[in-house]
């Protein structure tokens, strides 16, 4: 497939989120969201605080930037993996929060047959396809924030294409097959995550890094502090940007080795055509001057050809 034109990855500084998802927002070139039902993917996966979890002040910043954008409605939709999905909304904050913004809460894990949207196997990795919540594939448009972590568990990395694994379901409500006991037992695990990502729309996916986890995650680790905060339309240009922002700090060797574009999850997307195919379609773009220095080690990062 040919590579989609360039993308742009927009870097800002984050000691003040709310600021940043504003300059983020105008940068983006996201398309209008007037009158539009709007599905935000966050992650809360565990009931840990940030950077396992999204920092309630991100999930504020841009649930009142979608409210400013004249949404019809917000719906913020969720599964946890590591605990049970309503207590971990509920402990984190992000029910209360999602009420005082006028946005509707899912939790994933309830709904019944009729709330997922069957994915086939056809030239996937998948054994039996999956599902994916229809509050994010019938939407009409899919906003996410992810967090920068690396994933202890075979994934590597957690950032937004790993993200997107809490949109589909763990268990098949009709028949009680395990889709995450497949994934997560799989060779594979990788290139299924990507292929989730095929199915799962994105609009918009923010990278909250003002701290992160260089090593272990996805719900403790290594913490670093990059005190920045990312965002694209393109979910591969981001995580590609998040990966050389984890080299800059030293990770794991799954994550130092190799180029970031041979990445079993960056690969499998790009071969999909989510997202920029190679680093060349790539741009990392500085929205102060404080992130700078930064985008220009992470640039020299991501061109590195071993």
């Amino acid at each position: 497939m040919a590579s989609p034109a360039a993308s742009e990855v927009y870097i800002v500084e984050a000691s003040d989120r709310d600021h940043a998802a504003k300059a983020l927002w105008s940068e983006a070139g996201l398309p209008s969201l007037d009158g539009k039902a709007v599905a935000v993917k966050a992650n809360f996966n565990s009931d840990d605080p940030f950077p396992a979890t999204t920092h309630p002040e991100m999930l504020e910043a841009l649930l009142g930037r979608i409210r400013d954008a004249g949404a019809r409605s917000v719906l913020l939709g969720e599964r946890s993996g590591m605990g049970k999905t309503a207590a971990v909304l509920k402990n984190r904050g992000a029910v209360d929060l999602a009420g005082r913004a006028g946005a509707e809460v899912a939790v994933l894990d309830d709904l019944g047959p009729e709330g997922w949207e069957a994915v086939p196997p056809d030239g996937l990795h998948w054994e039996r396809g999956f599902l994916v919540a229809r509050v994010f594939s019938e939407a009409d448009a899919v906003i996410q924030t992810c967090c920068l972590k690396t994933h202890r568990f075979g994934g590597h990395v957690s950032l937004s294409l790993k993200n997107t694994v809490g949109a589909v379901a763990a268990r098949d409500p009709a028949t009680g097959y395990n889709y995450m006991a497949e994934l997560h037992s799989s060779p594979h695990q990788r290139r299924m995550v990507a292929e989730i990502n095929r199915f799962v729309p994105c609009d918009l996916a923010v990278m909250d890094a003002t701290e992160g986890f260089s090593k272990g995650g996805p719900e403790r680790g290594e913490r670093i502090a990059p005190n920045v905060i990312l965002a694209s339309t393109d979910r591969i240009a981001l995580d590609a940007a998040g990966i050389a922002l984890l080299r800059l700090y030293g990770s794991t060797p799954e994550v130092m080795g190799g180029r970031i574009f041979e990445a079993d999850q960056i690969a499998r997307a790009a071969e999909l055509g989510i997202g920029v195919r190679s680093a060349e379609d790539l741009r990392l773009v500085a929205l102060d001057s404080e992130s700078k220095d930064l985008v220009l080690d992470m640039r020299r990062i991501l061109d590195e050809t071993v």
